[in-house]
């Protein structure tokens, strides 16, 4: 017998493309709301299946007497179907069993100038090193006056210190003090994820079900969005996300995308509200520049290549008489220069309307936006860069250099959103 329950969304994130914002945790030693209707509905519902199961079991006995059939009752030594598990049920299980020690919840605290609490929030987090270095969205922690973290054993550590947050991505990093025998995540590589493969996502839903499990598959790749908090107060864009059917709640930010090996390929970011089943994760190579720095010297280094773009949809390549159906389209507009006077791209020779479609080797556009694929590199790197002008390819090398601008959900993310009402697909993004 199933039984259908319904709730209101408290979801507050824009109806298309929003970050699920850090929620408020439930006050200490109360449970989940429960009104009287469904407290009501649940005793009845207790009684409807007790009268049914005693109806079944009379005519049950009758027509075992009536034919003679014995009753066969399933020991936990026999089929019993919770423990003959499908090939696939034992791939989630094992994901899990795998991944949990490095899922955490993350707590936090909003205090005015006076010291006053004024907020919580709550949301899931990453634990990438065992001394204790810890990766999350921003959007979680933004804000916060203290930080608490509770691993999937029950620990809670109160001593955390946030180290920093990707310029240019919505990712942070904490540091719980103290400790050098956690369990780290195992990173994947996300470049070579394909749209169908089976995924699992981890959280801590709705901020008080720890390590809650869902489970899906890459819906789509490459994706951008612009997303903003639920009281609209920050907006953000973000390119080459992971889009995943897998449930993201509120609460989870922050946690694992993780596939069938129990590698980490994706951090849960996003959902669409006014959609079911479509989530959206940041790959994990957009991750992997940043982390690497912040675990060598403990301080949140973010490369750059000095390029302003827009990446190409077929759209864009039909309205421009483009040579591509995917890359990325050098291009500024009349406040902004397409390219980054005394940056690496200028220093190479790269131009307005240059259409940039390799870094190394990674195709831009199948394998990620410019942002995404640089971030898997530290500044002081070296890359070749692969591009078209004219409609004759092109190569030339450049060392990334250090990011010194401002938080992408401050100042960027106000002059993208005013560049994204002049393009000409309002699906392309701009940014470094």
């Amino acid at each position: 017998m199933t039984t259908k329950t319904s709730s209101k969304s408290t979801d507050t994130r824009p109806k298309t493309k929003a970050a699920p914002q850090a929620v408020a945790p439930p006050p200490a030693g109360k449970p989940p709301r429960a009104s009287h209707s469904r407290m009501g509905q649940r005793v009845s519902l207790v009684i409807t299946v007790f009268v049914v199961a005693l109806l079944g079991g009379g005519i049950g006995t009758w027509t075992m007497t009536h034919f003679s059939n014995p009753l066969r009752v399933i020991t936990h030594s026999q089929n019993d179907g919770n423990i003959l598990r499908s090939q696939s049920e034992q791939d989630i299980s094992q994901v899990v069993t795998k991944v949990a020690p490095s899922v955490v919840s993350i707590s936090t605290n909003v205090e005015n100038s006076r010291g006053q609490a004024v907020g919580q929030g709550a949301g899931t987090g990453i634990i990438v090193s065992k001394d204790g270095y810890v990766m999350t969205n921003n959007h979680v922690i933004d804000g916060a006056s203290t930080v608490s973290i509770t691993t999937s054993a029950g620990d809670i550590y109160e001593n955390v210190k946030v180290i920093g947050s990707d310029p240019l991505n919505d990712v942070a990093f904490l540091k719980i003090s103290g400790v050098n025998n956690l369990a780290a995540a195992e990173l994947g590589d996300s470049s070579t994820l394909k749209i169908g493969q089976s995924v699992v996502a981890i959280g801590n839903s709705l901020g008080e079900y720890n390590n809650t499990v869902t489970s899906g598959i890459v819906s789509g790749l490459n994706r951008p969005v612009t997303a903003s908090s639920g009281d609209g107060n920050s907006t953000e864009s973000l390119t080459g996300l992971v889009q995943t059917d897998a449930a993201i709640n509120p609460g989870n930010s922050g946690g694992p995308l993780v596939n069938s090996a129990g590698q980490v390929v994706g951090i849960n970011t996003a959902v669409a509200s006014d959609a079911q089943g479509i989530g959206f994760a940041i790959p994990i190579n957009a991750t992997k520049g940043v982390l690497a720095s912040v675990i060598e010297n403990g301080k949140v280094e973010r490369a750059y290549i000095g390029v302003r773009y827009v990446d190409i949809t077929p759209a864009i390549a039909k309205e421009k008489n483009l040579p591509v159906k995917q890359g990325a389209l050098v291009s500024g507009d009349n406040s902004t220069e397409a390219v980054v006077s005394g940056g690496p791209a200028d220093k190479a020779g790269i131009k307005d309307g240059d259409i940039i479609t390799k870094i190394n080797n990674s195709v831009v556009g199948e394998e990620g936006s410019i942002t995404t694929i640089i971030g898997q590199y530290k500044p002081g790197d070296a890359v070749q860069v692969t591009y078209l002008r004219d409609g004759k390819e092109q190569a030339t090398k450049l060392t990334l250099a250090k990011y010194e601008g401002a938080s992408q959900t401050t100042t960027q993310s106000q002059s993208t959103q005013q560049d994204e009402e002049q393009s000409i697909d309002p699906r392309s993004l701009f940014g470094f």
